[in-house]
């Protein structure tokens, strides 16, 4: 068979999925894109409903470092494809970018929206035929792949395949970790699926539960464990615990101190721009007739949610002692019982291990399936870490399918 008249699979049509099927399209293959969604890209569009955040402009080392354990094996892929690389591609489809403030790339209009647009008109202007509606089940004792579409169950042969399904949040756009046992019962080695980039259960008061649910907390820092430099930004108070970018940021360390410990605790400064030392003198001059709390809005500007946090886990007295409350302030510890549910997550940890994919990220044990995004075991934190590596390892399991079927052919 010529190249040419090859056929490949693509199941899901996230941006691993599309980003694979350019570059066959490209070299010539037959590409037929598999959805279980009315629509391709529908968690990429949420993704940018609070503003695209498409890639980072950090440099290549400290950028490589997000994804933690698994940094080793992504580092090929994202030298291939990195940030600046992800970047230059997104201009190719017209769609203009900028650096923010915290280094994040944007889409100059903030939104996905146009960007998927333009790229599913390259997409089938170079041939990529695509399937909504059809679920992948797995395969059959032939080899076939199954799928279930609204006309009832079909069968397809393909030259190769490549697995792009997700992980499991969100699982009404689409990534429901289905897939899991159907690659196990292949014998591929999996990690269980976990949240990550998550919220937070708290057993809050029922006081600050309901007055303060919502409250965003600005301007503070936090780490996962009371001697760890903290990491500035915000998040949000919810009736049942914390959500937030900055929670996201240490979400995978609090995640696995819950799993070896059965809870953990969040270390919270309330104010990073200032010294414990001029904490402490602050609180520590008279108060006169002042109560403590106008005391601590009037020295150190500390009122609404600050306030009632230091109410929440401190006693009334220590709350009357100026060193303890300082102290607090400083480093205020908060219980975190669980993560929330990993539907709610904005991403999964977890997935399919790699040991058993090879370099080409083919499965060892189904030759001439690939997989590529969030199925493979690595995780990163928001700010446009996902979305590249998803990107970069869609590009790479292309290559990789191009070198099989020129090795299979040969």
């Amino acid at each position: 068979m010529s190249k040419q008249t090859q056929s490949i699979c693509i199941v899901g049509g996230g941006p691993a999925g599309l980003m694979a099927a350019e570059v066959l399209a490209q070299a010539g293959l037959q590409v037929e894109v598999f959805d279980a969604m009315p629509s391709v890209g529908r968690k990429f569009l949420l993704a940018g409903v609070g503003g695209m955040n498409i890639t980072h402009s950090e440099p290549p080392e400290p950028f490589l470092s997000r994804y933690g354990a698994a940094a080793a094996q992504l580092k090929p892929m994202l030298d291939e494809f990195g940030g600046d690389a992800l970047r230059d591609w997104v201009h190719g489809l017209g769609i203009q970018t900028f650096v923010g403030s915290s280094g994040r790339v944007f889409p100059t209009e903030m939104k996905a929206a146009p960007l998927l647009r333009a790229w599913l008109v390259r997409l089938k202007a170079a041939g990529v035929k695509f399937h909504p509606r059809h679920r992948w089940l797995g395969w059959n004792a032939a080899g076939e792949l199954q799928f279930a579409t609204p006309d009832g169950e079909i069968t397809r042969q393909f030259d190769a395949t490549l697995l792009a399904l997700g992980g499991a949040s969100w699982a009404k756009l689409g990534s429901d970790g289905k897939w899991l046992p159907v690659l196990a019962a292949k014998g591929v080695n999996i990690a269980p699926l976990q949240a990550a980039n998550c919220g937070f259960d708290v057993n809050w008061s029922p006081f600050l539960a309901k007055k303060f649910a919502g409250t965003p907390l600005k301007a503070v820092a936090a780490s996962a464990s009371m001697d760890e430099r903290k990491k500035v930004g915000e998040f949000v108070i919810t009736e049942g615990g914390v959500e937030g970018s900055l929670v996201y940021a240490i979400s995978s360390a609090l995640r696995e101190q819950i799993n070896l410990h059965g809870s953990t605790t969040l270390w919270l400064d309330l104010l990073p721009q200032k010294p414990a030392a001029e904490v402490h003198s602050a609180l520590m001059q008279p108060r006169g007739a002042d109560s403590m709390a106008n005391h601590l809005r009037r020295k150190l500007k500390i009122e609404g949610i600050k306030a009632a946090l230091l109410h929440e886990i401190l006693s009334k007295e220590q709350f009357m002692q100026p060193d303890v409350l300082a102290a607090a302030i400083k480093s205020l510890p908060i219980k975190l019982l669980a993560p929330r549910p990993i539907d709610e997550a904005i991403s999964t940890a977890g997935g399919v291990k790699w040991d058993a994919v090879d370099q080409a990220l083919m499965l060892k044990a189904a030759p001439g399936v690939f997989v590529a995004g969030e199925m493979l075991d690595w995780e990163a934190p928001t700010g446009g870490y996902l979305l590249t590596a998803c990107f970069a390892t869609g590009r790479h399991a292309a290559h990789g399918i191009l070198a099989h079927l020129q090795h299979t052919a040969a």
